[in-house]
């Protein structure tokens, strides 16, 4: 090899790491704090007229640890108050690894949420089946926890039905959605629970859980994608359709690329 070949091959390489670095120094300290507000239609089968338009905020994988401050998730917060949602849905994972000393914090932080037609949260996998669920309680949230509720809005029934992340057999989750009046909207905080939903005929779900990839490399995409129906966004299976949001926090390593954390404002319309 040449030695202009070899210098050339070195510049090369320098460069890529010199960009593979400034792109994880910029997730890092920059890009992983920039909450933004994802606006999207949720298309929904048998929609009545009456509920055309509805607005539901999505808050998820907010993570709050001492990786995700306290600042990120009111930003959150702010920033889905002032978008005046009709309902807000919590999907999920809102410590790290179950941590406790994070589980009254998230939930005092929660607690500033407030909606016309109410708040309502379900449980990931990094949320204990105890602590967790009660601390969102005690602070006045619906947790459904492979349970549903029944809302009355303009007339008319929406029904959500919420699971845990291990409720994952069609059998089981037919047991909550079973003999549901109006609409129906399944929380599930993993959007792979698409296959289930679409086979029972649900007509809309809203998951998180994927983070967006966190990392997506440009011409690679992100590692996770394969491993999901839907990595973020919309998506659908048969009349089934389904909005997977990027998440607020992080988790593993606190960066983002490519990925930025968002919370999510879906408004109902008819499937055409």
């Amino acid at each position: 090899m040449s030695i202009t070949r070899r210098a050339a091959i070195k510049t090369v390489l320098a460069g890529t790491v010199g960009s593979a670095a400034a792109a994880i120094a910029y997730g890092t300290a920059v890009e992983r704090h920039r909450i933004g507000v994802t606006s999207a239609t949720l298309p929904v089968a048998g929609l009545p007229a009456a509920l055309d338009g509805l607005r539901s905020g999505l808050i998820t994988d907010i993570h709050h640890s001492r990786l995700v401050p306290a600042a990120d998730v009111v930003h959150a917060l702010e920033q889905t108050m002032s978008a005046d949602p009709d309902l807000i849905v919590l999907g999920g994972d809102y410590v790290t690894f179950g941590d406790r000393a994070f589980v009254g914090p998230v939930a005092e932080l929660l607690a500033s949420l407030r909606a016309p037609h109410g708040v309502f949260a379900i449980l990931g996998n990094h949320d204990d089946d105890r602590d967790m669920p009660a601390a969102l309680v005690e602070k006045g949230f619906d947790v459904l926890k492979d349970r549903r509720t029944q809302l009355s809005i303009r007339g008319e029934t929406l029904t959500l039905a919420g699971i845990r992340f291990w409720t994952r057999r069609a059998e089981n989750i037919a047991r909550v959605v079973r003999g549901a009046q109006g609409t129906v909207l399944l929380l599930a905080h993993d959007p792979r629970r698409l296959t289930e939903a679409a086979g029972l005929n649900v007509p809309a779900v809203l998951s998180g859980h994927t983070h967006g990839g966190q990392i997506v490399v440009p011409g690679v995409g992100a590692m996770a994608r394969r491993s999901f129906p839907v990595l973020s966004g919309l998506g659908r299976q048969d009349g089934t359709s389904i909005f997977v949001s990027r998440g607020v926090g992080t988790v593993y390593v606190p960066v983002r690329i490519n990925c930025p954390p968002e919370v999510a404002l879906l408004t109902l319309r008819p499937r055409a």
